[in-house]
């Protein structure tokens, strides 16, 4: 199945965002909380691609592995450390294995670097992977990333989004959103990009804290915290399960709110845990605002 089809079908798609464990074939931990996000009924899973490629071998394993269990894998594939020829090597992998949907990225400098730097016969920015991807008449379903808040280097939010529009115009067909918590940036860059003449759907990224220091690491992804959670969140920053349910409510919230005003639906950023999005989920089912 086709991603950008279930948006054309569905109002409300759900989605979780898990990733590779650092450690290879440590993955038996990772399904136990596969089996518990498939049983809230989520449309897709996204599988990320790890900072500077490190998981790419284990990502396209764990896919494959979501694919045999009946969840549709959403496979994260990245630029980096990629010629063209190998680029294309790993398509016809992909492609071979049944895997139907990449979230087309230029990918994260490897730890350790400020700086993208572009592979020998490789390419610098997603929207020339895409282009080669639909010039290979590759039949992906591809989406993009999309940043309410404009991507870091970008240069500012107007340049971030020529960006996403030279990538939706060159085959990108559905959006996800970097994680945010004001909700208002989310509607404001909705607005702006149909101004653009963009009709993708955008899918906004949900975050969910689960722990206080977690706050300095989002700042850190280009995401502003709001003063008024993190004051909310201080007086409990050493009750770990005190900062869950703040986590929790505070994602609620956020979620009722973008649902009644026409989301096309949430992507969790799941962290390889169930029981916050699960929660969430729930708190949304009994304001009738789900179905799953």
């Amino acid at each position: 199945m086709k991603i950008h089809q279930i948006f054309a079908q569905k109002k409300k798609v759900i989605s979780f965002e898990i990733f590779a464990p650092k450690r290879d074939g440590n993955l038996e931990k990772l399904f136990q909380t596969v089996d518990e996000l498939k049983g809230l009924n989520p449309d897709y899973i996204s599988i990320t691609y790890g900072a500077g490629g490190t998981s790419r071998d284990m990502t396209f394993e764990i896919a494959v592995r979501l694919k045999s269990t009946g969840i549709l894998p959403l496979m994260h594939f990245t630029c980096l450390d990629h010629s063209r020829e190998e680029i294309k090597t790993i398509l016809d992998r992909v492609k071979e294995a049944g895997i139907e949907n990449l979230l087309a990225l230029r990918g994260d400098p490897p730890k350790g670097q400020t700086t993208f730097v572009p592979p020998r016969d490789g390419f610098r920015y997603a929207s020339e992977l895409i282009q080669f991807i639909r010039s290979h008449a590759y039949d992906f379903s591809l989406g993009v990333a999309g940043y309410p808040e404009g991507h870091p280097e970008a240069g500012g939010l107007d340049r971030d989004l020529l960006n996403l529009k030279r990538k939706v115009e060159v085959g990108g067909q559905f959006i996800v959103t970097q994680l945010f918590f004001e909700n208002q940036d989310y509607f404001e860059y909705v607005k702006r990009t149909r101004a653009m003449g963009i009709q993708a759907p955008i899918q906004p990224g949900i975050w969910l804290l689960t722990d206080f220091a977690q706050i300095e690491k989002t700042g850190s992804l280009g995401a502003r915290i709001p003063s008024r959670l993190v004051e909310e969140l201080k007086p409990f920053k050493d009750d770990k399960e005190k900062v869950i349910q703040k986590g929790i409510d505070y994602a609620t919230r956020q979620c009722e709110e973008l649902l009644k005003n026409g989301a096309p639906g949430i992507h969790f950023y799941a962290m390889n845990k169930s029981h916050s999005v699960k929660a969430v989920m729930g708190n949304l089912r009994d304001k009738g605002l789900l179905d799953h």
